[in-house]
């Protein structure tokens, strides 16, 4: 089952550190669900979800600053006698020293957190849905066209960067060249570029140039939903493309099929021109006109 380390998500909110075992890289949580140990406190464990994040808010707070000292012990020990992966204080409130000694002594983290329990809830549970998600890596290009998400595929070599890059000098924005991670999000499937090569295109003939330092902030985006894909192919003689555009091919990318346009390339085609058609085009079915439909309309009326 996939989950997400709890190193990877102290690093990401951020949390501070009050004690950070060796072992911590060990630690994976499996799923984006918090439990607030307000009975556990008390000594009461019937259905305690001992494998999620445990999260002390403002009423556990109090309840244990006003137990003593040994009393806060024999609490606390029981508690982090059920192996939890990590013990979060919200509300920036202090850490007891009975706390600190037995984090040390079961080897659990233990974090802190300036935001109120509700906040830190809300910020959780939207960063681990997104790292969470199913994810892929495609082949492509990602842009957005007139506010459209197009992935442009094809073969290594076929022009997509090339395409891209014309797009981009009218106006268009890179969000990834060559690989782009997808995650589908609340059914949507949503497109980002690999740190390490963000706003960067290959150009062959040119080498490697940066879109955001060559164009501007304007003409990049972090990310964007992958809404339609133009997939870039040889033309073939032999095979039989697409004239009217009455029915919309799809592809399916992490369980939601999405409008697949496949457009031949040969010398002579403006191949950024014909993705700037196709663009438009998926933006007028969407609002419910089809101009092949219209077309075939106005041939039946005129029989």
């Amino acid at each position: 089952m996939k989950g997400i380390s709890l190193q990877k998500i102290i690093d990401d909110l951020p949390l501070e550190k009050i004690y950070i075992p060796e072992s911590i890289e060990d630690v994976i949580l499996l799923n984006g669900e918090i439990n607030r140990p307000g009975l556990q406190l008390t000594g009461y464990y019937n259905k305690f979800p001992p494998k999620r994040l445990q999260v002390i808010g403002e009423q556990e707070w109090y309840y244990i600053n006003e137990l003593s000292p040994e009393e806060r012990y024999k609490s606390i020990d029981e508690f982090f006698s059920h192996k939890i992966p990590a013990l979060i204080f919200s509300g920036n409130h202090w850490i007891h020293n009975e706390i600190i000694e037995l984090s040390k002594k079961y080897d659990i983290s233990l974090l802190r957190t300036k935001d109120s329990f509700s906040k830190f809830t809300v910020k959780f549970q939207n960063y681990i849905e997104v790292e969470l998600a199913p994810k892929m890596r495609k082949h492509g290009v990602l842009l957005d066209v007139y506010g459209v998400g197009v992935l442009i595929t094809g073969n290594t070599g076929i022009g997509k960067s090339e395409a891209a890059l014309n797009l981009i000098s009218k106006g268009s924005k890179l969000i990834s060249d060559d690989s782009v991670i997808i995650k589908n999000i609340e059914n949507r499937l949503i497109g980002t570029s690999p740190e390490i090569t963000k706003y960067f295109m290959e150009i062959r003939g040119v080498g490697i140039i940066d879109i955001q330092k060559l164009f501007g902030i304007g003409f990049v985006m972090e990310d964007k939903e992958v809404e339609m894909i133009v997939h870039l192919e040889a033309w073939d003689k032999s095979k039989e493309y697409e004239r009217l555009g009455i029915d919309d091919d799809y592809e399916e990318i992490l369980g939601k099929e999405v409008v697949k346009y496949t457009i031949p390339v040969k010398p002579g085609r403006d191949t950024a021109l014909i993705i700037e058609a196709a663009t438009k085009n998926f933006k007028q079915k969407e609002t419910g006109y089809n101009p092949a439909i219209e077309l075939n309309n106005r041939i039946l009326k005129y029989k």
